[in-house]
């Protein structure tokens, strides 16, 4: 599932997304129950706990609900057809790396990487003057080089899920017919009901490791009927079930988050999973990864066209990335917090029974708010997953954040960094001080308004 901000992110850099719709069901909103009876998600929520995606931006304000791999062939494809030179079924093993004696920070500047055709095995070298890695949750400069990576001390969840077909439909009949819905299970974590192109659903449990093991060693049931207990515990999702069947046999990923000390040093820079990971819950991963990218390709073009030096680049690239992950981490841990907690008010004030002021915390207006917010979901007399060096550090990270709407382009237009804003006009990408950035180019133009 995609968060609406790919949109914006598409448009701004001309890539091909507007073949998406063919691919993937459109999102009008999504649907988040986190109590039993309570509903509450992000962007805009009504007293239903509705995410409204067109009322928030108009009648092509949806997202979508992408199918992963054909979306990132898509984007694949379109790099090559802008000009950049693309290799296919290429593993890359390692980066050679020079002394450099301008440089302080990182294991050197790096110049080539070695890597294999996993076709035929033969070999070679790619020599280069930048790299961004972007190979996923096996990483390869924070893992094997600056060895940064860091497993957190929350959540660590396991996934179960399959696809079925001739189920019910969130809300058919109505604008939010193919919504997306979460519900909490009893305690125990929540479950997911996500439509698909084909007419299928996936249907998914995410529990935590240890709880889920808990629940093994004292059934005797076979891992499809366990699977099936558990979807009782979601009864408002169990319900659209009521007369489907699965189509696939059962799948299980597990979820652990990680993030790193840093994501950039001159020369290099670390984008999506291959730096950090949050559990999947608000869809936050191609957001943060796309993002990631932008962050990449912005502050390389920076120090390109000397708008700053190697150094501050890489801090800006960094920086930027700490952030998106300490504010969706925060989110997160807080809605696993509410739904372990069901008669604790974390997410919201004590009468409440949604969570609209919650979220209006994380609005600019509302920042204020935030570090109370914070707080109150990280009582120790609710429970702490964190240790308190771990949470200090996401409260640092939160108070430095200047831009806490992350739901579109705008807010990474906005986002002061070390005195410099993005610049996102296409042909002169890069930072620039805030005393001299011009109005207008603050916002990078769409391919309507470019075209």
């Amino acid at each position: 599932m995609a968060l609406r901000s790919l949109r914006a992110y598409a448009a701004c850099g001309e890539s091909n997304y507007e073949l998406l719709p063919f691919l993937s069901v459109k999102l009008p909103s999504i649907i988040c129950r986190y109590l039993s009876n309570a509903l509450s998600s992000w962007w805009v929520v009504d007293q239903q706990g509705h995410t409204d995606f067109i009322a928030a931006g108009g009648p092509n304000h949806f997202s979508w609900n992408v199918i992963r791999s054909e979306a990132d062939e898509l984007l694949f494809r379109h790099a090559a057809h802008s000009g950049a030179k693309t290799f296919e079924a290429v593993k890359v093993n390692s980066v050679t790396f020079t002394p450099s004696p301008t440089l302080d920070t990182g294991p050197g500047r790096p110049v080539s990487a070695s890597y294999t055709q996993k076709s035929d095995g033969a070999t070679g070298v790619v020599g280069f003057k930048y790299i961004i890695d972007a190979s996923g949750r096996a990483g390869l400069l924070n893992t094997k080089y600056l060895k940064n990576r860091k497993y957190n001390q929350g959540p660590k969840n396991v996934a179960v899920w399959a696809y079925w077909k001739a189920t019910g439909k969130y809300g058919e009949g109505t604008p939010r017919e193919n919504s997306p819905y979460f519900e909490a299970l009893t305690g125990s974590g929540w479950a997911w009901f996500i439509p698909l192109h084909d007419g299928t659903h996936s249907v998914g449990v995410v529990m935590d490791q240890g709880m889920m093991s808990q629940k093994k060693a004292v059934s005797e049931l076979s891992t499809n009927a366990r699977y099936l207990s558990w979807l009782k515990l979601a009864p408002r999702l169990n319900g659209y079930l009521t007369g489907g069947k699965m189509v696939a046999d059962l799948k299980t990923a597990s979820d652990f988050s990680y993030d790193s000390s840093s994501y950039a040093f001159p020369y290099a820079r670390v984008a999506g999973d291959a730096g950090c990971f949050i559990d999947p819950f608000f869809s936050s991963g191609v957001h943060l990864a796309i993002t990631g990218g932008l962050s990449a390709a912005t502050t390389i073009c920076a120090a390109i066209r000397g708008d700053c030096d190697e150094v501050a680049a890489a801090r800006w690239h960094s920086t930027k990335v700490k952030e998106g992950y300490s504010h969706w981490l925060v989110i997160v841990l807080s809605a696993y917090k509410q739904m372990s907690n069901q008669a604790e008010p974390v997410l919201s004030d004590v009468g409440e029974d949604n969570f609209v002021r919650a979220f209006n915390f994380f609005k600019p207006t509302e920042f204020s708010h935030t570090l109370n917010f914070v707080h109150k979901a990280f009582d120790r007399k609710i429970g702490g997953d964190l240790t308190s060096e771990e949470e200090e550090k996401i409260y640092e990270d939160i108070r430095k954040t200047q831009s806490q709407n992350m739901s579109n382009i705008e807010s990474f237009t906005m986002d002061i960094i070390d005195g410099r804003l993005p610049r996102l006009l296409r042909g002169k990408l890069g930072l620039e001080s805030v005393a001299g950035m011009d109005e207008d180019t603050k916002h990078c133009p769409t391919a309507t308004q470019q075209h």
